[in-house]
């Protein structure tokens, strides 16, 4: 990269998020952009997440692009291998590579408004740009808590999303941290493996069981010979979750009968009713996550397994206790515990227009409009942004909404002309988040009774989709110029003594 490369786009992330942009960029006829990726290759969460028995939640026919469709999924629930060897086939099968820029972590970027662009520094060299797209993700940075005595713990610690594939935890005492989507999937993994294995929980999810099975031959021949059987097959599962979404938004308490399935998976794998108590929740359902999993249940009642129904209060050497005085001597720490959602590391490393950083004008919440642009942050867009996330369906859908946004975006700055850019006005956004907090107030995930990482540190949801869809897709699909200030580059000496020439006629 030399340092004074220019660009009409740059994309932040080589995830769903990146790769889908750089494919509609490439749709839209623009071929001058480059995808900035601070690892060394594709795949975002799909390849950071490698930790033993990793996959998805969400149907492998949802969980694709709907312009990359892939009748070769081999499950129904796809593990992580197969993720992301889909997004290396994306990106092989679109040309994007020759776009992305390995190794290439975004240290700062800040918006020059005499140029009109941003100025970007990587950890390859700089860069500018007119428009940026950011598409680093919610699930891209690891959150692991202060915990008193940490730094002296001389066994193994790493993060679920950091998987060390250089330790063999066999025969090993393991402390998994944390009981989210990621735990009850590595639980089941290394279970048969580890001499023990003590899982502190603070919070007990609920659990449906995960009806996964191998797609047939037969069916994916199907699919690759008659691609509309696909097609179906998608739009059956996009319709049911649609369906859903209605007990989740306005009808919380129709989630009954699903929190008394959930009771009922639990029952029939956990006998011990000591052990069945732990891991009862007293929140509704749906307020977290639903988790997927038929071994997790299972899992917890082998007899290397202990559940420690409190939080990790403190480590003293290799003895790690947990808030109720309980004790655990281990090898390995696992920490499930999340990522850096509601403040996500690159808001602190972009500089809007009055000189602030997102982070500093997002310090009482994240909002932006439609989810994409922010206000004092011209020409920035994000994929996942704000209030874009979904409790009971594919972010595919979401984001591919959200590309339907960042085309028209640049198609309006194309009719524009000359060197335009669009800033979010202020009373828009705010008007568009007081909408979608005012529809928030009676959601599951704001009345359930339980604390999640949806939540800010002030309580309030900034990272769930109130609605269907269907609803974001209306609501992304067209950039309306009201809701933003059209910025012009200043004129040059050159150009305003070209403008005050009085005309000459032959």
């Amino acid at each position: 990269m030399t340092e004074y490369e220019h660009v009409r786009v740059a994309v932040i992330g080589s995830g769903f998020g990146g790769l889908g942009a750089a494919v509609r960029l490439r749709r839209e006829g623009i071929t001058d952009f480059v995808v900035l990726e601070r690892a060394s290759g594709v795949g975002g969460t799909w390849r950071d997440n490698s930790y033993p028995g990793c996959a998805c939640d969400v149907p492998s026919h949802l969980y694709s692009f709907s312009f990359a469709p892939n009748p070769d999924w081999p499950r129904t629930f796809s593990g992580q291998e197969h993720i992301r060897a889909y997004l290396e086939h994306v990106a092989d099968v679109f040309r994007l590579r020759p776009h992305i820029r390995f190794d290439s972590e975004v240290k700062r970027m800040a918006w020059d408004p005499e140029q009109l662009r941003w100025d970007i520094e990587t950890a390859s060299g700089s860069l500018s740009a007119d428009v940026v797209i950011s598409a680093t993700g919610p699930l891209s940075d690891p959150k692991i808590p202060e915990i008193p005595g940490l730094e002296s713990f001389p066994g193994k610690v790493f993060h679920s999303a950091r998987w060390d594939h250089d330790y063999d935890l066999t025969g090993k005492r393991v402390a998994m941290v944390g009981t989210g989507a990621s735990a009850i999937q590595i639980v089941p993994a290394i279970q048969p493996k580890v001499a023990g294995l003590t899982l502190f929980q603070r919070t007990p999810p609920w659990v449906m069981p995960r009806i996964d099975r191998a797609i047939s031959g037969p069916e994916r021949w199907l699919h690759k010979r008659l691609p509309f059987t696909a097609q179906a097959r998608r739009g059956l599962l996009w319709g049911i979750r649609e369906l859903q979404v209605q007990a989740f938004t306005k009808h919380p308490n129709e989630l009954g009968f699903v929190e008394r399935l959930a009771k009922g998976n639990m029952a029939r794998a956990v006998k011990d009713p000591a052990l069945r108590a732990k891991l009862t929740p007293d929140y509704r359902i749906g307020c977290k996550r639903i988790l997927l999993s038929s071994e997790y249940y299972p899992a917890l009642t082998r007899p290397n397994v202990d559940v420690v129904a409190s939080g990790l209060r403190e480590i003293r050497g290799n003895t790690l206790v947990a808030a109720d005085g309980s004790e655990a001597e281990v090898d390995a720490i696992v920490f499930g515990t999340g990522f850096r959602v509601t403040d996500m590391p690159i808001a602190e490393r972009v500089v809007g227009a009055d000189g602030r950083t997102l982070a500093e004008s997002w310090k009482d919440g994240m909002e932006s409009l439609r989810g994409a642009s922010a206000a004092g942050f011209p020409n920035w867009m994000t994929i996942i942004g704000p209030n874009t996330g979904l409790g009971n369906s594919s972010m595919i859908l979401m984001i591919e909404s959200q590309l339907n946004y960042m085309a028209d975006y640049l198609r309006q700055l194309d009719v524009l002309g000359g060197r335009a850019a669009l800033d979010a006005r202020p009373s828009a956004v705010h008007a568009w988040n007081r909408r979608v907090q005012d529809r928030m107030r009676r959601t599951v995930w704001n009345t359930g009774g339980c604390t999640s990482w949806y939540m800010d540190a002030s309580g309030r949801n900034t990272t769930i989709w109130p609605g269907t869809t269907s609803e974001f897709r209306r609501a992304t699909r067209r950039v309306d110029l009201a809701e933003y200030e059209v910025l012009r580059a200043p004129a040059t000496e050159e150009t305003a003594d070209r403008a005050e020439r009085p005309e000459v006629t032959a």
